[in-house]
């Protein structure tokens, strides 16, 4: 006999390989399929960016502008090395042999 298949709700879509399509409008925009904005809780306005692959490209949700971590970047100054301070921290570091 056949195999009893789970019905092709958008959950079951979600979980396992399938293929979703869109298309490039004529202004050169895309239309994300609503299971993938949900998934990755893609809004209005939301920042993405397009990355080369082999054969295609690879969407990604970011952020826009610089990141954090870069604006706070080389800003610290410090009286003492790091690895000094993370000695203090931890512990002294295990002699190499």
């Amino acid at each position: 006999m056949g195999q009893v298949r789970e019905p092709l709700t958008n959950e079951v879509k979600l979980n396992t390989l399938y293929l979703m399509k869109s298309s490039i409008s004529s202004k050169g925009q895309l239309t994300v399929p609503v299971e993938i904005r949900e998934k990755l809780g893609l809004l209005p306005g939301t920042a993405v960016s397009f990355e080369f692959l082999d054969g295609g490209a690879l969407i990604r949700k970011t952020t826009r502008g610089q990141h954090p971590v870069d604006r706070i970047y080389g800003r610290l100054t410090l009286k003492r090395p790091v690895d000094s301070l993370l000695d203090e921290m931890r512990g002294p570091r295990p002699r190499r042999s």
